[in-house]
């Protein structure tokens, strides 16, 4: 598990500023589950899961988004843009209209 520190200018800029708004977050976690054999992916994958399972009732709610796994789903994402949500979704809607560009962490198309 790594562990950084969420500080400085982060802290200097309003939740609106940017597209990310975790302004409160002190720290950011990352847990990687890697196993040279491929044999061992199921379990990997468990002891990752539930490992973030244990952390998460402690969290904010949201992540930086290039820690995400592909596979979190739109609370999460939510969470994470808080306010800023409809107005990403809004330029999404505006700019790639067909969801193009729908890869990883997707903002969707405002309706």
């Amino acid at each position: 598990m790594h562990l950084y520190p969420i500080d400085g200018a982060v802290h200097r800029m309003g939740k609106g500023d940017t597209a990310w708004n975790c302004r409160d977050a002190t720290w950011s976690m990352v847990i990687a589950g890697i196993d040279p054999d491929p044999k061992m992916k199921g379990a990997v994958t468990q002891w990752t899961k539930a490992y973030w399972d244990a952390a998460h009732p402690f969290d904010l709610g949201g992540a930086y988004p290039n820690f995400m796994m592909d596979d979190e789903g739109d609370t999460r994402l939510k969470a994470t843009y808080g306010e800023n949500y409809g107005r990403l979704a809004a330029v999404k809607k505006r700019y790639d209209p067909a969801n193009l560009f729908r890869v990883n962490q997707n903002i969707r198309p405002a309706p």
